[in-house]
């Protein structure tokens, strides 16, 4: 097993925040790539700094706006294999750190953008956050309840999937690329993008139906007993995901009601069924029907909270919460890595830093004196 991990080697110059870019460079990080994440002191102030997610990284502070953090800009650029950034589109450029410029230096590097709607089209200047573009994709009309308004998930879907997902998929291809023809290139993502790509299975039941699939009252939203959600005695909530005849049968004779198996789709008695479902599972507490269903052929599973999550056997068996050491040496709970490799597996190395920790260490191996570093941070460089 070879433990530094599938990027090793590969260096990455991170200029995002918030939550889309260092999610991807987390990605990368967790898989050996080499981080420095570059963010302007100025952000400091706003205690928007997610530090769970700059993991396995470097972190720095640069002001790109001075003469000197230009230069010590395109001396990291020039070694690394991956430029990211977030900006808005042409804020790069008007820097003087865009793609066209980093290509002077490094004509190999693969340069990557997130913006909310993408580097080109009538919506590029826009601003936005998760919920905007879940919201143009589309996809937030099909989340929560029947004749309801639109509910927002509380996961920023748009965001980390859309995002910062994407933007590593798109930098592996583009490596994967670089390595059989030399060449970089520029990698253009855009959240609303990533969430319309997340429309196939919507798009199929409209073509298949002929009509639109309603919030809340679609085949795989509530419409039916076999695959929806329900209450229990103690006000908690588990799910049903019997889409599969073999399944919904198994839960219809088991909970009593066998007639039922046949009518899994039947349009005329589906309010009847679901009621009947609804009814039954308020009988019992949810630790009851975990200990009463618990690995029977239904496809179900209990509506967990967070700290549920985090203290679940099956996760920490899977290494998806792991506790380790912050800064201080105390014990801490983080969120593992999903992508299991048998020969370089990605792993938690190092705990985040604090705000531009490593400034010094990184300007350091690049050459620079203490002396220097110190000019610098009186200067407002760092």
């Amino acid at each position: 097993m070879n433990n530094d991990g599938a990027l090793s080697g590969i260096k990455i110059l991170d200029l995002s925040r918030l939550l889309p870019g260092p999610y991807c460079s987390m990605i990368l990080a967790d898989h050996g790539a080499e981080v420095i994440a570059v963010e302007d002191r100025r952000f400091m102030a706003d205690g928007l700094f997610l530090n769970n997610i700059n993991r396995n990284k470097q972190h720095m502070t640069l002001n790109l706006k001075t003469k000197e953090g230009m230069e010590i800009f395109f001396r990291l650029a020039k070694e690394a294999d991956v430029v990211l950034e977030g900006f808005r589109p042409g804020v790069v450029d008007k820097l003087g750190v865009g793609y066209d410029a980093v290509c002077k230096v490094n004509p190999g590097i693969i340069y990557c953008s997130i913006t909310g709607f993408g580097q080109n089209g009538p919506f590029r200047e826009r601003v936005g956050h998760d919920v905007n573009y879940l919201s143009f994709a589309g996809v937030l009309d099909l989340i929560g309840e029947d004749k309801r308004p639109p509910s927002i998930p509380g996961v920023q879907i748009a965001d980390i999937a859309g995002g910062g997902m994407n933007a590593a998929i798109g930098i592996l291809l583009a490596l994967f690329a670089r390595q059989r023809t030399g060449k970089g290139q520029y990698v253009d993502i855009s959240m609303t993008d990533g969430m319309v790509s997340l429309l196939p299975a919507a798009h199929f039941f409209q073509q298949l139906t002929g009509k639109a699939p309603a919030r809340g009252n679609a085949f795989l939203s509530h419409r039916y007993a076999c695959y929806n959600t329900y209450e229990t005695a103690d006000g908690r909530y588990l799910s049903i995901g019997a889409v599969e005849n073999r399944f919904w049968k198994q839960l219809c004779e088991h909970l009593g009601a066998p007639e039922y198996s046949a009518l899994q789709y039947d349009e005329a008695r589906r309010r009847e069924i679901i009621d009947f479902m609804r009814e039954t599972f308020k009988k019992k507490t949810l630790d009851e029907w975990d200990r009463e269903l618990g690995d029977r052929d239904i496809c179900w599973g209990r509506v967990q909270n967070l700290d549920e999550v985090l203290h679940a056997p099956l996760f920490r068996e899977r290494e998806m919460v792991l506790e380790v050491k912050d800064k201080a040496g105390n014990d801490a709970l983080t969120i593992g890595v999903p992508v299991k490799l048998s020969d370089t597996p990605g792993s938690v190395r190092t705990p985040p830093d604090a705000f531009g920790e490593s400034t010094p260490d990184i300007l350091q191996d690049l050459g620079y004196s203490k002396e220097e570093i110190e000019i610098f941070s009186d200067k407002g460089v760092i």
